[in-house]
């Protein structure tokens, strides 16, 4: 009878989930940020606890800091951006509509004029667009805020109304895919974190060395685009390879794609990723871009996040089956298959 009204109370508790899901639609990104930030700041939250404070102020103080790591980076990012977008566009309006590139004596004109209108029109509309967003911006983070102080004060009464729902045998699988969800949460926020911290410190000394223009939004974006795999920087880099080429700087852009390319494109990640790759995943680059391309092309930006830990559990899930039947598995090959091979 209480297995029955415990698997009762289960189901009842995924039906309201996805009701709420669905009624709260406009906020899921960011109840599910929330959720994932909380759950990887419980250690933390333990160790402030640990200093001597009560539950609430640990939980408050937890919440203060990653709201802060949260809302620092974002205002630094708008501020920058707002006080480049003008000199931008304006940089684009007085750009060429033409230039040509020789390439083994023979030129070639390229027309960028039309290209040139396009990408005012946007960075205009971008600029209209975020300045209309920041009121709902800060009352999303505001909500950030709020949910992850109430779920680092709740964690051990939610953990153990989740467990209470799940038999006993499957203890060890729901640790499995927790300590999964964890380590692979980690390598989402804080070594992406950390590796992006690394890269716009880099990226500004290098980029001042190498005269090119915007320097520390130029090396932000290059941060910013560390969470963005395989790729990443590059793109910052490639970016101003190619501007040095359009004003006929051919060996100017090469020292660009050489420099900054080992400087800022590979070096962070050689610094930082082997001191803290010992709490991530183990997940292979290429499914991290599965999951990251495949959820933010599906449900938007919580999908940045939501993609590649959807992957990770999905790999953990895979090794668990394969684990359990490893031992009554046999083997595709014929018995006499090493007999044969000698």
């Amino acid at each position: 009878m209480a297995r029955s009204r415990s698997n009762v109370l289960a189901v009842l508790l995924v039906a309201l989930l996805a009701a709420a899901a669905t009624l709260l639609g406009a906020v899921f990104a960011t109840v599910f940020f929330a959720v994932t930030v909380a759950y990887l700041l419980i250690p933390l939250h333990g160790r402030v606890e640990r200093l001597g404070l009560p539950a609430w102020w640990a939980s408050a103080t937890t919440a203060t800091l990653a709201s802060l790591a949260a809302v620092v980076p974002l205002g630094v990012a708008l501020y920058v951006a707002g006080d480049r977008v003008g000199d931008l566009v304006d940089a684009i309006e007085n750009a060429p509509e033409t230039f040509p590139v020789t390439v083994a004596g023979y030129t070639h004109v390229f027309d960028v004029g039309d290209a040139t209108d396009v990408v005012v029109s946007y960075l205009a509309t971008v600029a209209v667009d975020v300045a209309s967003a920041l009121p709902e911006l800060a009352l999303k983070l505001t909500l950030f805020g709020v949910l992850v102080f109430g779920l680092l004060l709740a964690h051990e009464d939610a953990e153990r109304a989740l467990i209470a729902t799940i038999p006993e045998s499957y203890h060890d699988v729901a640790r499995a895919l927790a300590d999964r969800a964890r380590a692979t949460l980690y390598a989402i926020y804080v070594l992406q974190a950390v590796t992006a911290i690394a890269t716009t410190a880099i990226a500004v000394p290098v980029f001042l060395a190498l005269g090119v223009p915007y320097t520390v939004t130029l090396a932000v974006a290059a941060g910013v685009l560390q969470f963005v795999p395989i790729v990443g920087p590059s793109l910052v880099v490639a970016g101003v390879a190619l501007y040095r080429v359009s004003v006929g700087d051919t060996t100017g852009a090469l020292v660009v794609l050489l420099v900054a390319g080992v400087l800022v494109a590979w070096l962070p990640d050689v610094l930082v990723r082997p001191r803290l790759s010992r709490q991530t995943a183990d997940l292979p680059g290429s499914l991290y871009f599965v999951g990251f391309t495949g959820g933010l092309l599906t449900v938007g930006p919580v999908g940045v996040i939501a993609g590649p830990l959807v992957v990770a559990l999905l790999v953990e899930a895979a090794s668990l089956l394969a684990a359990e039947h490893r031992d009554s598995t046999q083997s595709l090959l014929p018995d006499d298959w090493e007999a044969r091979e000698e």
